[in-house]
């Protein structure tokens, strides 16, 4: 690369950090500025400005603040206090960010529940949550009631719509809460590192975790992305993620509230209104996950995708195949790609926009970063160690596990972990690079090459990415094998052609005949549609290790080829159901003629 150009580049990235690092600086432990107050500030200096679009619907600044203030007179008047948990298990819709925003005021948790959860793993969330109370609309009513059974302790049902039965009508309870902001005494001795929010994670094994999301790591968050951006008072953001997201919820948000501009919020993504939505709203950002992005390319083309004032999308997981027809077919001048992980103190951004790149630490910044990749064993599963028991750090173009040093002035190099304290310890590997350090794992393989540039290349252990959304194998094969029949499950992704992360692949071993009819039901109830598996193989038995672990390298490798695996072979066919793979189905996966 020639020299001016190189300077060009570094100054580029240089200024997105500068506008970052000066945003975040005076986030401290110990500080009494919570992440309501951040917002406040901005609710005072925008009161009268549009914050946030819904369905038809928009609210001032200051409308939206009068209602989180509701919510927060409605938390003291139950006698709920700080540290103490309320679960919100809704879709995207205008009073979602006013809730746990009112809540904070008052000292109190938020739970955000992932409104696509059902029954088992639905009820564990609520469980480790400890919540007495739940929010709900009248669309997660129902759900919840199906999962009550299976919850420990008994909680109170207050529902944004009709109540029946036990439940209580918090539209009307809340008629009565004042819309001024509570005495900030109320929040007398809290400091940043005490808990906001609660967002679940489904991490490498089991059911979802609880990561803890202090006041400090929601201003990082928030903060960050109003610094990265570089967003005004003038942009609107269209954001179509899940508020339960960090991505959507607290990125976009402070990208848009702390800027004093406005949000424009769907209650589910939607590719073929996208860009019509985004032109009528006169968006000019938007936030993606790399499926969304994958959706919107594989729509045929319209006027509308070029006709918008869209001036930046930012997110992550944008693969590298993508992103030029991103950036090119729908004209977008910029695209801001991070990495990031809702529990983790590992953050990095691509500035200067090289395609592929998950953010750059350029080596004359290095020390300003806690981000390093050390070497590590797929095999074995474990970080490799040289002679002197340290382990061994990557060279340019070499794949390892990216890790994040704990500790610290920093308040980036913060690791909150989670509710579970055996789970957050396992995330922590000691001694890495000298004797006592401590280093927060990633579970992500990365490479990085000469000039500072980090790629991904897949994630470690018994997770996988599918529709945004990580899934656990174990939890899908735990909850598979409670079907009748089925005495074991193996659960793995596969990658298909055509499709971003891996489709959901499970090698069944049944006792007598199998019925992919109600066995398609099964899942459906039991599972989101995430988490269900798009193929299904049958086997006599299961491979394992000599120490019990069964394998799925073999069967990865197999994938869903039917001239490869032997035995019956099932697809998940959108429209009916389980069907079995025949040369026909074959072909028209192959093509793409399926979409999954």
């Amino acid at each position: 690369m020639r020299l001016n150009a190189r300077l060009k580049r570094d100054w580029r990235f240089w200024k997105g950090l500068s506008r970052t690092l000066k945003r975040v600086k005076t986030i401290a432990r110990d500080s009494d500025n919570l992440i309501c107050d951040d917002l406040q500030a901005a609710v005072d200096a925008h009161r009268n400005s549009p914050a946030m679009t819904f369905e038809g619907r928009s609210l001032t600044y200051g409308e939206l603040d009068a209602m989180a203030n509701r919510y927060a007179h409605w938390a003291k008047g139950l006698g709920l206090r700080r540290g103490q948990v309320v679960a919100l298990f809704m879709p995207n819709r205008m009073e979602y960010f006013a809730v746990w925003y009112g809540l904070s005021k008052v000292g109190v948790v938020t739970a955000l529940i992932n409104n696509q959860l059902a029954g088992l793993p639905l009820a564990h969330c609520l469980n480790i949550a400890g919540a007495a109370h739940v929010v709900v609309d009248t669309e997660t009513s129902s759900v919840f009631e199906q999962a009550r059974p299976l919850l420990e302790r008994q909680m109170q049902q207050w529902v944004l719509g009709p109540a029946s039965g036990d439940q209580r009508d918090l539209v009307q309870a809340l008629k009565s809460c004042s819309q001024l902001p509570p005495d900030r005494s109320v929040r007398e001795d809290m400091t940043a590192a005490d808990t906001a929010l609660l967002i679940y994670t489904s991490g490498t094994t089991g059911l979802p975790k609880a990561a803890r999301i202090t006041h400090m790591r929601a201003q990082l968050y928030m903060r960050g992305f109003a610094g990265s951006t570089g967003a005004t008072a003038k942009d609107r953001i269209y954001v179509t993620l899940p508020l339960y997201h960090a991505t959507g919820g607290l990125c976009a948000l402070g990208a848009a509230f702390l800027n004093g501009g406005s949000v424009v919020l769907r209650r589910k993504f939607s590719a073929s209104h996208f860009w019509g939505e985004v032109i009528e709203q006169g968006c000019t950002m938007f936030v993606y996950i790399g499926e969304l992005c994958r959706y919107l390319v594989n729509q045929e083309p319209s006027e509308d995708e070029t006709r918008h004032k869209v001036r930046m999308a930012f997110g992550n997981g944008l693969r590298p195949d993508i992103w030029p027809t991103m950036k090119t077919r729908f004209r977008i001048p910029e695209i801001l790609e991070f990495y990031g992980s809702t529990e983790g103190n590992v953050s990095m951004f691509n500035f200067d926009g090289r395609e592929g790149a998950i953010g750059r630490i350029p080596k004359w910044l290095r020390k300003r970063f806690n981000a390093r990749l050390i070497q590590y064993d797929v095999e074995t599963e474990e970080v490799v160690r040289g002679l002197d028991g340290l382990c061994i750090e990557c060279g340019p173009g070499q794949v390892g596990q990216c890790i994040g040093l704990i500790g610290g002035a920093d308040a980036r190099s913060e690791f909150s972990g989670y509710l579970d304290k055996a789970a957050s310890e396992k995330k922590i590997i000691q001694n890495v690079f000298e004797r006592g350090d401590a280093w927060f794992a990633t579970g992500d393989l990365m490479k990085q090459d000469a000039d500072g540039y980090f790629y991904f290349v897949d994630r470690i252990g018994d997770t996988f990415r599918w529709k945004g959304e990580n899934v656990s194998t174990n939890e899908v094969a735990e909850r598979l094998q409670a079907f009748p029949g089925i005495e074991q499950a193996n659960v793995y992704g596969v990658a298909m052609d055509g499709a971003e992360g891996r489709a959901g692949m499970a090698a069944l071993v049944v006792d007598g005949a199998f019925d992919p009819k109600a066995f398609g039901d099964y899942v459906a109830r039991e599972l989101p549609s995430y988490a269900q598996p798009v193929f299904v193989r049958l086997l006599p038995h299961l491979d394992t290790t000599g120490t019990f672990k069964i394998r799925k390298v073999d069967l990865v490798a197999d994938g869903y080829d039917p001239v490869k695996v032997r035995g019956p072979l099932f697809f998940h066919d959108p429209k009916k159901g389980y069907v079995k793979v025949t040369k026909t189905v074959w072909d028209k996966l192959s093509s793409g003629a399926v979409k999954v």
